[in-house]
């Protein structure tokens, strides 16, 4: 297996928010919106410019960055120009896009390092294209998810925390339940009060962050 990244000039909203700026764009197509990681010192300049290009429908931070749900699919922006071509040529392409200094950044696997050949010859006819690299591959990468379970875990404070996995340790979620909030308390060496309203708590923000997902 041979993998290639091309730089392909672009006018997109995407490339052309980090057109000035030293912002990085990774994106995620999911056909009817697109999911973005946003790192770099511009995040907000970039956010502005793809809300009023594509709309913005959900942002959370994340580890520095900001993880954007989008309106709308960049495709419905033309912004699928190369597909026709990686199929012509029979190519894939590699996820996240990436987006830079006014470029949008594709890495492309073929079988064969001809077809990776044809596939720059055919799309630098229409676009500017630089080749990065290109090279053979023995394995190819698994990229870490744009949303770990630290972008949706609630911020418990220590003290929930401790008392809930505490809880969770000795049993007291199972059915029927094994352990009770004094014998908790004991161990933590809280009163049972404290520890029912830690539990409450905790239950309450572990409930918030995960009813939407239901």
């Amino acid at each position: 297996m041979y993998k290639a990244v091309f730089r392909i000039k672009s006018d997109s909203p995407y490339a052309s928010s980090t057109s000035h700026n030293n912002t990085q764009i990774e994106l995620w197509c999911n056909d009817h919106c697109d999911l973005l990681h946003i790192a770099g010192d511009q995040q907000e300049e970039v956010i502005e410019h793809v809300s009023s290009e594509v709309g913005v429908r959900e942002r959370i931070e994340n580890d520095g960055g900001q993880t954007v749900i989008t309106e709308a699919c960049l495709k419905e922006y033309g912004d699928d120009y190369i597909e026709a071509h990686l199929a012509a040529n029979d190519c894939l392409l590699l996820p996240p896009l990436r987006y830079e200094y006014g470029a949008k950044v594709v890495r492309v696997l073929a079988l064969d390092p001809a077809n990776l050949s044809r596939l720059y010859k055919d799309i630098s006819a229409e676009y500017e294209v630089t080749v990065e690299s290109k090279k053979e591959l023995t394995t190819v990468r698994s990229e870490t998810p744009v949303l770990s379970a630290s972008t949706f875990l609630p911020s418990l404070s220590d003290r929930q925390r401790d008392v809930f996995l505490t809880a969770f340790e000795q049993g007291y979620y199972q059915i029927p339940r094994e352990t009770t909030t004094s014998e908790i308390a004991d161990t933590v060496s809280v009163g049972r009060r404290t520890v029912e309203h830690h539990l409450r708590r905790a239950e309450e923000e572990l409930a918030k962050s995960f009813v939407e997902y239901l």
